[in-house]
């Protein structure tokens, strides 16, 4: 799949559930086993899972396979493996202890992002799906 599509598609579904900060990083330059790393922060457990969710549909919709989502237990930082892209998803103080950006930061790849006034409202949650987010 084209990495520009793909890295799309990510950026797309972080900014439907509402995303902060999301950076995209080119690794090619220092990995072989991806070609990009997202960075984004969620606001709390429910929606770095909600978040993750939405980044791993929206793989499958691409009929990617091998998705793997690590971290749902505990909500604070979830990674979504897509393959050639990763997705890390954090809260805000662990997305500044760990300092990702530092390390896969070289290259950071610009792309247009929607300002979060502009984004889509997330879907209302009636309750019944508590146990999945």
């Amino acid at each position: 799949m084209d990495i520009q599509k793909l890295q799309r598609a990510v950026i797309d579904a972080l900014e439907d559930v509402k995303a902060q900060d999301i950076k995209v990083y080119n690794t090619t330059h220092l990995t072989s086993l991806f070609d990009r790393v997202v960075i984004a922060s969620a606001t709390s457990n429910r929606q770095t899972r909600a978040l993750a969710s939405s980044v791993a549909d929206r793989g499958r919709a691409l009929d990617l396979s091998g998705i793997t989502i690590e971290g749902e237990d505990t909500g604070e930082w979830v990674v979504v493996d897509l393959g050639d892209v990763v997705v890390h998803i954090m809260q805000p103080a662990i997305r500044q202890y760990y300092n990702l950006e530092e390390i896969w930061g070289g290259k950071p790849v610009r792309v247009k992002l929607l300002p979060e006034s502009t984004r889509p409202a997330p879907v209302a949650n009636d309750g019944a799906h508590d146990a999945e987010y």
